[in-house]
């Protein structure tokens, strides 16, 4: 009886045994325009490269044929790349530039979507270079291809590091979590979505549906200089909905564009979403964000504001857009 081979490394059996293997999620993310650039280098003899340039190989125009073979990969990624998201490519370049051992190739694509463009214009760059590679390699069998890498990446979260820690509060406006009839599961999400934005959470509370007691706790955090405030609930046309009906009149400024942000994402989502009066401004130097009480309405949040609104804080100080 024969004895079945152990994998050695542990670290791949569970794969082996399960398959397991998923798509990032991106259904909460923003569409925001993206741009990416890579870059790669085939080396050849250089009489092949006089040969290419004179366009005297059998093929034909090699760089031309390689051009279109890399913009097509790109739109094609997902098809190539089981895990990749299939975006809408809105424009891609592929440039070459030819030395006397090789050529050097660089890959730049645009799209307005929900995640980066790094797999399309690495793509886009092998392509080309294998395309290169078919067209010469009968008459030269010592190609080689090198150095396909990334080069930048701009759009994603990493374009807005602001370095800016706010102390944050997070107040839930429910009486049914108060009470205890219930859980709150808004304000742990905003806790886990802002901590991981660079937020340091100095306060947590939940308020029962009191007036009063909400702007208690409001002009206290103020006071206090925490710089940002988070309140998730009681945005609603319902009769104990106080959040905003309590809080706008503490403001010193409005911001209009972030209320708009929220509202519009929401929409595209959930058509009720504009049911909800939800409220952006600051009180003296605290930023103060009131949402609807839903889970997914504190996932939107973190979406559409972490991290570019930290930015706000900057502009305060008298710095440009």
């Amino acid at each position: 009886m024969t004895k079945k081979k152990k994998n050695p490394d542990k670290s791949f059996s569970h794969l082996e045994e399960t398959g397991d293997v998923n798509m990032v999620d991106i259904t909460d993310k923003p569409l925001i325009e993206r741009k990416a650039v890579a870059t790669g280098f085939i080396k050849m003899n250089p009489e092949t490269i006089r040969t290419l340039s004179d366009e005297k190989l059998p093929k034909g125009n090699v760089l031309t044929t390689a051009k279109l073979a890399g913009i097509q990969a790109a739109k094609k990624t997902a098809e190539l790349i089981p895990l990749c998201h299939q975006l809408q490519v809105s424009w891609i370049d592929i440039r070459f530039n030819t030395e006397k051992d090789g050529i050097h190739i660089s890959a730049e694509a645009k799209a307005k979507e929900s995640t980066g463009l790094e797999m399309e214009v690495l793509t886009a760059v092998s392509v080309a270079a294998l395309t290169i590679y078919d067209m010469c390699k009968a008459v030269d069998k010592s190609m080689a291809i090198s150095d396909i890498q990334l080069k930048e990446k701009k759009g994603g979260k990493s374009d807005y590091k602001t370095h800016f820690n706010p102390r944050t509060a997070i107040l839930v406006l429910s009486q049914s979590v108060f009470e205890g009839k219930s859980e709150d599961t808004s304000g742990q999400i905003l806790e886990k979505g802002l901590k991981d934005a660079g937020c340091k959470i100095e306060h947590q509370e939940v308020i029962p549906d009191d007036e009063k007691k909400l702007k208690q706790v409001v002009e206290k955090l103020v006071k206090d200089g925490v710089e940002l405030i988070f309140t998730s609930g009681g945005t609603g046309v319902g009769p104990y909905d106080i959040t905003t009906d309590t809080i706008e009149p503490l403001l010193t400024q409005r911001l209009p564009g972030v209320e708009q942000a929220l509202h519009a994402y929401g929409r595209n989502k959930l058509p009720m979403a504009m049911l909800s009066r939800l409220l952006a401004g600051r009180i003296e130097k605290t930023f103060v964000i009131c949402i609807p009480g839903s889970p997914g309405a504190a996932r939107d949040a973190i979406a559409v504001l972490m991290p570019h609104f930290f930015h706000v804080y900057f502009m305060t100080k008298g710095e440009s857009h």
